[in-house]
């Protein structure tokens, strides 16, 4: 393959107006099928999961700290080790991204889907998987990154702008989805082992606080995936 049939492949679409209402509410109709129907849903959460404890992952990099693996459980939950100081603002930094992390990356995919972005930002999006499967620490953690690889990259590979843009508006809009999900879940948890509640331990702010912050950022992700599909519609 030549150097021109790949770059075809990550480069921005030619038209941005490729999104049109009828698609998008396909998309919607979709997307609440997906949350609401629960074996569907008990599958996706897993999609959900992973972005979270990338969040965890990438912050903890970006604040100084070695990231060593992570694991995906049957039951939502999982687990990211990073190594560092065992305290501090970058520990506290990286476990605080956890919740909001499927909200920003949700946002993300439905501005760059709006804007015709939906080629560059999946290419970033499987290159990050790729590195994260040296860090895989369970069989069913390498079974959810590479499904997901497998299902990007074949959007990426057999390459239709229309197509794309309108997936990664679904992709987002279930990640938004599921990071209000996750938050009601660990709201009314009581687990001392919540993020929420590590928070609290590292820094002595409540964890209500806490998770009001991860309210905060799904509500502001939420509103600006909701204009920028409003915006796309004209």
């Amino acid at each position: 393959m030549e150097w021109a049939d790949l770059a075809q492949r990550w480069s921005p679409a030619a038209r941005t107006e490729l999104l049109a209402p009828q698609g998008v509410l396909v998309v919607l109709a979709v997307t609440a099928v997906a949350v609401g129907w629960s074996p569907a849903w008990r599958v996706l959460r897993l999609g959900v999961t992973l972005v979270h404890e990338l969040g965890h992952a990438v912050v903890g990099v970006l604040s100084g700290r070695r990231f060593t693996g992570f694991v995906l459980r049957p039951d939502m939950s999982g687990h990211t080790v990073t190594v560092g100081r065992p305290r501090g603002p970058g520990l506290a930094a990286t476990t605080w991204a956890g919740y909001p992390a499927p909200a920003v990356a949700g946002a993300v995919l439905v501005l760059a889907a709006a804007r015709g972005w939906a080629a560059p930002v999946l290419t970033l999006t499987l290159l990050a998987l790729l590195v994260s499967l040296v860090y895989v620490r369970s069989a069913l953690t390498g079974v959810v990154v590479l499904a997901v690889l497998a299902a990007g990259g074949s959007l990426w590979w057999w390459r239709d702008d229309v197509v794309q843009q309108h997936v990664l508006v679904g992709l987002g809009l279930l990640l938004l989805v599921g990071a209000w999900r996750h938050l009601g879940a660990t709201v009314r948890s009581r687990d001392a082992g919540s993020d929420s509640s590590a928070m609290a331990r590292l820094t002595g702010v409540p964890g209500a606080v806490w998770q009001g912050s991860f309210a905060l950022v799904c509500a502001g992700a939420t509103w600006a995936s909701g204009a920028a599909l409003l915006a796309a519609w004209g």
